[in-house]
């Protein structure tokens, strides 16, 4: 029951009548006036919808109805965000853009309905790769992280499987999560104006209809300037981490250290098809972003669609196959 704008002597009446039948009094003798049905236009419905878009709106004094499904609070100067927000478990947009945020709560990750996450314009400098863990990857579908301080993001990025949408813009980004390609539901992806030198081998897997990586200062892509890593012979743990992602075998940390984990994770993989751990040859080749894109946004003032991308190989076998195909090809 919700009373709200209640008549006071008419709620003193239905709670006695409400005691009196608690305590097993005839319906017939309880002090109650005949029921007139409300009209629509007195019937309050639960706000869904708030809007602040300056700091001397923002509620200091009076809470959120915890019916909110859309709170926006911008240009309210906030340093960080409200615990009340937190509270808010039917929000599925929250926008928060034009502030001060520095940091994100982990209580965020308990919106387990949030589908819209707009941080536009913070002082952001790090995205917590437990947000990435919570019940986020699950409902998460658009983020904006856009004109913000962050220079990378955390490998437990990739586990946001339900994003759609990703706006990276204006950062000091200098990397992107190498297994980028799982985010396998991601369709707008735009990182222009950081400071990507190169993109992650994985991102030949992703499939976009929009991509802009407009403004990064690309490097010049040389197949014939390689970094060797090899290591003659493998030691037991590449190896052994080998066979482990190659074969399939099931792991976790109830088996191995958490390192290994996390280094069995960022795996590297061979243009064989086989797993490189730290022995490896590393490259950056050219792909033309119309691989992974329906539409690009130019890469620079030139016009070019093109970008480096890092290539591994795990043995000089593999890498002498490559250079031989293309030297050929040129």
């Amino acid at each position: 029951l919700c009373f709200l704008q209640a008549n006071v002597s008419s709620l003193k009446t239905f709670l006695s009548a409400l005691r009196l039948a608690h305590q097993g009094t005839d319906a017939a003798l309880l002090p109650l006036s005949t029921l007139v049905p409300a009209k629509n236009s007195e019937v309050e419905k639960p706000k869904t919808k708030m809007i602040i878009t300056s700091r001397r709106d923002y509620p200091l004094t009076k809470g959120f109805p915890y019916s909110l499904e859309h709170l926006q609070a911008s240009y309210c100067k906030l340093a960080r965000i409200d615990t009340r927000v937190l509270c808010l478990r039917k929000l599925r947009k929250l926008d928060l853009s034009h502030n001060h945020i520095k940091q994100l709560p982990a209580a965020l990750g308990d919106l387990a309905c949030l589908q819209e996450l707009d941080l536009h314009d913070n002082h952001l400098e790090s995205f917590s790769g437990a947000l990435c863990c919570s019940s986020l990857q699950k409902s998460l579908q658009c983020l904006d992280l856009s004109q913000n301080r962050l220079r990378a993001l955390p490998l437990e990025f990739c586990r946001l499987r339900a994003l759609l949408s990703a706006k990276l813009d204006d950062n000091e980004l200098v990397r992107l999560p190498c297994r980028l390609g799982q985010l396998s539901r991601l369709r707008c992806l735009s990182a222009a104006r950081n400071k990507l030198p190169f993109l992650p081998t994985d991102f030949r897997r992703l499939r976009l209809e929009n991509l802009d990586l407009f403004g990064n200062p690309f490097e010049q892509p040389n197949p014939l300037a390689p970094n060797i890593q090899l290591k003659i012979p493998l030691t037991l743990l590449e190896c052994a981490a080998r066979a482990t992602v190659n074969h399939r075998i099931p792991y976790g940390c109830h088996l191995l250290p958490s390192h290994l984990c996390e280094d069995l994770e960022v795996a590297k993989t061979c243009q064989c098809g086989s797993a490189c751990l730290s022995s490896f040859i590393q490259i950056t080749v050219t792909m033309n972003l119309h691989h992974v894109a329906h539409t690009v946004v130019l890469v620079d003032n030139m016009g070019g669609t093109e970008a480096p991308i890092l290539c591994y190989f795990c043995s000089l076998h593999c890498y002498s196959q490559f250079l031989d195909r293309h030297l050929q090809s040129n």
